[in-house]
C-alpha cells in the first residue's frame, strides 16, 4: 500500500492565469502553493496560500520560495535557469527540468538540438549582422523571418522580412543594442499552424492530447479547434514527434509542440513551451484530465490521467477590447452564458489594454459545426471593457 501526503507544498514561478489554473487543480489535491510574481493582484494572487511579491530576477526570493517548497514549477520560459540549477544542485525539485529550459528558452540552441535528433523544423540559420542576413537570403528567398532567440512571445521578437529594403530595419528593430542573439528562419508555406499538447511523468509515463488547429490573429492565438481538419498520417507525425520531444528533454510536466503543417502534409515543429499553454485551455473542459491537472500530477509523481477527447471542442480567447484601458469590467456575460455548453474562464487581471489576455471561452457539443457555431455567437457577446 502507498501512501500519498497530504498538503504537499507546490510553488509555482509566475502568479498568472497559467499559475491560476495550476493552483485550481492542486488544490484538489490539497496542495500548498506558494508563488513568486511581481504583481501584488495577479490572477493567482486571489487563490494561492502564499505570495512572495518579487521580480523574477530575484535569485534570493526564488531561493526563499524553494524553501518553503518541495517542489518548484514555472508558468512560463523565460527564466534564469542559472539560478533553477543551482537549487537543482542543491536538491531541489524543479519540473520541468533546468537543463531541458535552458535549452529550450533560446530558439536556436531548441532548433539546432531537434535538428540533431532528426525532427524536421524550417531551415534556420543564427546571424550577427545585416551582411549575414543579406547572404542568407540568397539561400532561403523572400519572404524569411527574423527571430529573437529569447525572449519572443505573442509575435514579438518576429520580423517578417519581404525584400532586400527590410533587412537592415529588421535587424535594428529586432537588435537595437547590437546585443541580442539573433536566428533567420525559412518561411514555411504553410497549410496549418497545429499544436499538441504532452505530460511526461516521474514514473516514465508519457502521454499525449488530440491535436488542436490553432488560429491566430496578429500572432496572438485566437481559437483552438479540436479535433484538428487534417489527414490521419500528418496527426500520426505530429503525435509521435510529441512522443519523441518529451523523451529527447527527459520532459516532466506539460509540454506544447507548436508545429506548421504543410499543403503535402508534411509535419515542422515552429516551437516548443514547457509548461501548459494557451493552446490546451481547451483540455478543462474538452479532455477526461486537463492539461493543468496533468501537470500537478506529473511534478508530484503522481499516475497521469486520461487525455482522450470528450467530445468536439472549440476555445477561443478573451482579450482587451480596442479603444479600452483601465479598470476592467465585463459586458455581456449574462448571454453569453445563456448559450448551450459555453464555459467561460475571467482569469482577474484588474487591468484591461486592447489585446491582452484577459480570459477565453470553450464550447463542447456533439459536433464540430455546433461547437464552433456556439463559440462564436459567446464571444460575439462578451467583452472586457471599461466601466
Amino acid at each position: 500500500m502507498s501512501f500519498y501526503p497530504l498538503n504537499q507544498k507546490i510553488g509555482i514561478i509566475g502568479g498568472g492565469q497559467l499559475g491560476k489554473m495550476m493552483i485550481l487543480e492542486a488544490k484538489k489535491l490539497g496542495c500548498y502553493i506558494t508563488i513568486l510574481d511581481p504583481t501584488k493582484d495577479c490572477p493567482a494572487s486571489s487563490i494561492c496560500d502564499e505570495h512572495i511579491v518579487a521580480s523574477f530576477s530575484d535569485r534570493e526570493a526564488i531561493y526563499s520560495l524553494a524553501k518553503k517548497c518541495d517542489v518548484i514549477t514555472y508558468e512560463f520560459e523565460h527564466i534564469d535557469y542559472i539560478c533553477l540549477m543551482k537549487l537543482e544542485e542543491l536538491g531541489h525539485k524543479v519540473y520541468p527540468s533546468p537543463s531541458s529550459l535552458k535549452i529550450i528558452q533560446n530558439k536556436f540552441t531548441q532548433k539546432t538540438v531537434l535538428k540533431e535528433n532528426n525532427i524536421l523544423v524550417p531551415d534556420f540559420y543564427k546571424v550577427e549582422s545585416i551582411e549575414d542576413i543579406k547572404n542568407i537570403s540568397k539561400e532561403f528567398s523572400y519572404p524569411m523571418i527574423l527571430k529573437s532567440c529569447t525572449g519572443g512571445y505573442d509575435g514579438k521578437g518576429n520580423y517578417v522580412i519581404k525584400c532586400e529594403e527590410d533587412i537592415e530595419k529588421a535587424f535594428n528593430t529586432l537588435n537595437p543594442n547590437l546585443n541580442t542573439p539573433l536566428m533567420v528562419e525559412k518561411f514555411v508555406d504553410f497549410n496549418m499552424e497545429v499544436s499538441v499538447l504532452a505530460c511526461g511523468g516521474l514514473n516514465n509515463d508519457i502521454k499525449v492530447y488530440p491535436v488542436g488547429n490553432n488560429i491566430h490573429i496578429d500572432n496572438i492565438l485566437h481559437k483552438t479547434i479540436v479535433p484538428a481538419n487534417i489527414s490521419e498520417q500528418s496527426k500520426e507525425k505530429a503525435i509521435k514527434i510529441a512522443y519523441d520531444i518529451i523523451n529527447i528533454f527527459n520532459g516532466v510536466g506539460m509540454f506544447c509542440v507548436e508545429f506548421f503543417v504543410t499543403k503535402s502534409g508534411e509535419v515542422l515543429v515552429n516551437e516548443i513551451a514547457p509548461r501548459p499553454h494557451n493552446s490546451g485551455h481547451y483540455t478543462i473542459e474538452g479532455c477526461i484530465t486537463s492539461q493543468f491537472e496533468n501537470h500537478i500530477r506529473a511534478i508530484l509523481g503522481l499516475p497521469l490521467g486520461s487525455t482522450n477527447l470528450i467530445n468536439p471542442t472549440v476555445m477561443i480567447n478573451l482579450l482587451g477590447e480596442e479603444g479600452y484601458k483601465g479598470d476592467a469590467v465585463v459586458s455581456g456575460i449574462v448571454d453569453t452564458l445563456n448559450i448551450e455548453n459555453i464555459f467561460v474562464h475571467i482569469y482577474g487581471k484588474k487591468q484591461t489594454v486592447p489585446k491582452r489576455k484577459m480570459g477565453h471561452l470553450t464550447c463542447i457539443m456533439p459536433t464540430l459545426e455546433e461547437a464552433d457555431k456556439n463559440a462564436i455567437n459567446a464571444y460575439n457577446k462578451i467583452k472586457f471593457i471599461c466601466d
